[in-house]
């Protein structure tokens, strides 16, 4: 029979990877990652952090087989070190969501008031996407969309996006996604279209959980 010890090391072992979780900046860092691969001094910039204290928050992850990291000349790149690792974040996140109040507060304080941004789920927008029905806008980063985008989607950086109004259909309806259902470019996104007269809704998820659906993506060449 095995031991106790055994049993715990084991459990511990198990725990860890929970345990590289257990920082708001690791987290963040994962949810980066599950749009692409970055640099440390990308990812530094994208959550706020210096280099020094992002590097130290990557060692943790990888150490927990979370990422994993390559060469590219003097620069470390870095990645998800599977699907699953989204999966597990994803995951995290929605029992967070459902099971703890505060989670929704804080959601409510960052992204703001919801009222005027309707959602579309995954189902309905692939399903107007086989049609030919639907004008998709990906509001994030140029470098994400290259990484992967949903099929037929046009890239429209939030920063950018007031250029691109001209030229979008007024009697179709604009669907707008981003990195994820917290990511709060789709809701900008969304307000910016209705203030200048267009219709338009959010996908209720991201990029990221689009992909792992199994639903239709591309990537630049």
């Amino acid at each position: 029979m095995a031991s106790g010890g055994a049993k715990a090391a084991l459990f511990d072992g198990l725990a860890s990877v929970a345990q590289a979780l257990g920082s708001g900046r690791r987290a963040e860092i994962v949810d980066v990652l599950a749009q692409g691969e970055r640099s440390v001094d990308e990812i530094a910039a994208e959550i706020s952090q210096t280099v020094a204290n992002t590097s130290q928050h990557l060692h943790v992850l990888a150490r927990a087989g979370l990422v994993r990291s390559r060469r590219r000349g003097t620069r470390v790149i870095y990645r998800l070190a599977s699907e699953q690792v989204g999966d597990l974040w994803a995951a995290v996140r929605d029992v967070a969501v459902r099971h703890l109040a505060e989670v929704s507060v804080l959601a409510g304080d960052y992204l703001g008031a919801r009222d005027g941004v309707e959602h579309v789920s995954a189902a309905e927008l692939a399903e107007r996407l086989a049609r030919g029905d639907a004008v998709v806008l990906d509001v994030r980063p140029e470098r994400e969309y290259a990484a992967g985008h949903i099929v037929g989607a046009r890239s429209a950086p939030i920063d950018e996006l007031d250029a691109f109004v001209a030229e979008l259909p007024r009697r179709r309806e604009i669907v707008a996604y981003c990195r994820g259902p917290y990511c709060v470019y789709a809701d900008d996104a969304v307000r910016l279209l209705r203030s200048r007269g267009l219709t338009a809704r959010r996908l209720d998820v991201g990029y990221p959980e689009w992909r792992r659906a199994g639903l239709p993506v591309a990537t630049e060449a």
